[in-house]
């Protein structure tokens, strides 16, 4: 096991549509994705692409959506633990004008408690708040064995206080600051208090707002993508998430400044394509996106 995610399995389904009719009316979409979904779940998925592989504990239902899903871990070679519900998560995603529209159909109540893994030379966590059980405890098996914990804070979960005290990197998204009632600013001195090594929050176009182990607060601004050129926002969080991590196996002498910069690049490819498969990126792919637009930041 080189990383170990964790997280809340969704089939994503995305489309492109000028309207959305209501009633007996219908409508035919311009084009459209199905893909895998999830936060953590997705940042394991681009880990994969760009060259490390990890494990996933993963929600799965014994259903067709779920049978999907495995074929779909399979091909990414992804060692899947699953974590058994009734039936499979779907969303239902329709990017426009470079904002998303999301419904959630979601199973979250594990029939059975999450899975027992020998981390051996695990070097990374990712979790996202999903299976808080299981969140709390392989953080806290990572954090006394010097496994770097990594958060993708997306919203606010039933466990993100508690869960916060042990994990290393948190990088979270504006939307926790808005639940929170804090801004970024506070948002930071918030992860620094909880104990978080390397912090920062996610402002989409705006870029990132983070600190370093030293505690100094650096802002990262967003490329400058052409409007037209933004397909679909949805997953550019995650492709962030699983790219920094992956720059973390892959290059552990860089700073997280050159982690960060690499994460921006893979988000930067992502938000240029329709769903989450489509916008995973290979090393070629991160080069090429920071030939185009690094001289425009």
């Amino acid at each position: 096991m080189k990383a170990l995610f964790i997280g809340q399995t969704y089939i994503d389904v995305t489309f492109i549509t000028d309207h959305m009719p209501t009633g007996d009316e219908k409508h035919v979409a311009s084009d459209y994705a199905v893909s895998f979904g999830g936060n953590a779940v997705t940042a394991a998925f681009c880990c994969a692409k760009l060259g490390v592989v990890p494990d996933l504990i993963a929600t799965i239902a014994n259903d067709w959506l779920g049978r999907m899903f495995m074929d779909m871990s399979a091909k990414y070679n992804i060692e899947i633990h699953p974590r058994k519900v009734a039936s499979s998560s779907l969303s239902f995603i329709m990017p426009k004008d470079g904002k998303r529209a999301i419904v959630r159909c979601r199973d979250d109540e594990h029939i059975h408690p999450f899975p027992l893994l020998n981390l051996g030379a695990c070097r990374a966590l990712h979790v996202d708040g999903h299976q808080p059980d299981a969140a709390i405890h392989y953080a806290k098996l990572c954090r006394e064995a010097g496994i770097l914990t990594s958060l993708d804070g997306g919203g606010l979960r039933t466990n993100t206080h508690e869960l916060l005290e042990y994990i290393d990197v948190a990088i979270v998204a504006e939307r926790l600051c808005e639940q929170m009632d804090l801004t970024p600013e506070k948002m930071l001195d918030y992860l620094k208090g909880r104990g978080c090594r390397v912090g920062g929050v996610t402002l989409g176009e705006r870029g990132l707002l983070w600190y370093d182990e030293a505690g100094t607060v650096h802002t990262q601004p967003a490329y400058k993508i052409p409007r037209d050129k933004v397909i679909d926002t949805n997953g550019a969080g995650d492709v962030f998430h699983g790219a920094y991590v992956y720059s973390y196996l892959a290059n552990p002498g860089a700073s997280w400044s050159e982690h960060f910069q690499f994460a921006r690049a893979a988000s930067t490819f992502k938000i240029q394509k329709l769903g989450n498969e489509s916008g995973l990126p290979t090393l070629a792919d991160i080069a090429a996106v920071k030939q185009e637009y690094e001289a425009k930041v």
